[in-house]
């Protein structure tokens, strides 16, 4: 079986035959240089992903917020977050019991705690 393939119209005539089926061509005499070639392990690297943060929008802004940073400072962040964490705690267990003295429902107990969550930042304590 013989092919042979012959392009016109360049400066040199291209040619190439084609002897045999496909299995002899890839198994035949450059078999080895074509394995050389190829790399044993292929690495490809992770995509890049992007954590989203998040962060206040307000930070560093508010009327608090210069008191904030500086008893963050003097007290170190793992014990601020601690405080900030119980003190916030405390301020949705006082919103609750407010609502629940006027009778209002779990949908407005929650509406009431992200108001105070954003005035909370509109003051700068949570900067």
């Amino acid at each position: 079986m013989a092919t042979s393939i012959a392009a016109t119209g360049l400066h040199k005539p291209l040619s190439s035959s084609f002897h045999g089926g496909w299995g002899t061509s890839i198994c035949g005499d450059n078999s080895i240089v074509l394995i050389k070639s190829v790399p044993e392990v292929v690495r490809v690297a992770k995509p890049v992903r992007f954590r989203p943060m998040m962060k206040n929008i307000n930070e560093g802004k508010g009327l608090f917020a210069p008191v904030v940073v500086l008893a963050r400072n003097i007290i170190g962040k793992k014990r601020f977050n601690q405080l900030r964490g119980k003190a916030i705690a405390l301020h949705s267990q006082i919103i609750t019991e407010f609502c629940k003295s006027i009778g209002a429902d779990a949908k407005q107990r929650q509406g009431l705690i992200r108001l105070a969550k954003k005035n909370g930042e509109r003051l700068g304590f949570l900067a």
